[in-house]
């Protein structure tokens, strides 16, 4: 399967970033045209500045997304391993420091 096949099909559930992609697509589409229309007074340069800057830069905001996902699991991650550690670092101090032994 491709890559973008298996990017776009392993999503995990609660997962937008696809839909927030095609959000950001719209209204950027929408304020490229707007802006180069009124800057060119052209519909014809409009479009297509409208048309190649926000499909190169949707693209990359998809990547980016994912990205930011990534360090926020990394992250995530991170925090639990330093809790799980601590914690066992005090179950064994505390262990060790109750423990009886007899003496004799």
């Amino acid at each position: 399967m491709s890559a973008l096949k298996l990017f776009v099909h392993n999503h995990n559930e609660g997962d937008d970033s696809l839909v927030k992609t095609v959000t950001f697509a719209m209204t950027h589409f929408t304020v490229a045209f707007t802006v180069a229309y009124l800057l060119t007074g052209d519909i014809l340069i409009g479009s297509l500045i409208a048309m190649v800057e926000p499909a190169i830069n949707t693209v990359a905001y998809f990547f980016h997304e994912k990205f930011w996902a990534r360090r926020q699991k990394r992250r995530q991650a991170s925090a639990n391993l330093v809790a799980r550690s601590s914690q066992l670092a005090n179950t064994s101090h505390l262990k060790s420091a109750t423990s009886f032994r007899p003496v004799g």
